[in-house]
């Protein structure tokens, strides 16, 4: 469990990186929503999984 969360972990925060990027290169529109919508989707993976790992009891 430890793994997946760690590797959850970085691909959020990668995600951020490349929307901080996008934004600061003034990237098209397109590439902002992609990075947001990609760290969106690992934050609620994260919450999916440690909610689940508590409830089958790891």
């Amino acid at each position: 469990m430890r793994s997946t969360v760690v590797t959850l972990v970085i691909g959020i925060v990668l995600w951020v990186l490349a929307l901080i990027i996008s934004l600061a290169v003034s990237a098209r529109s397109n590439a902002v929503w992609i990075c947001f919508v990609g760290a969106l989707l690992g934050v609620i993976g994260l919450r999916y999984t440690i909610r689940r790992a508590r409830r089958e009891g790891w």
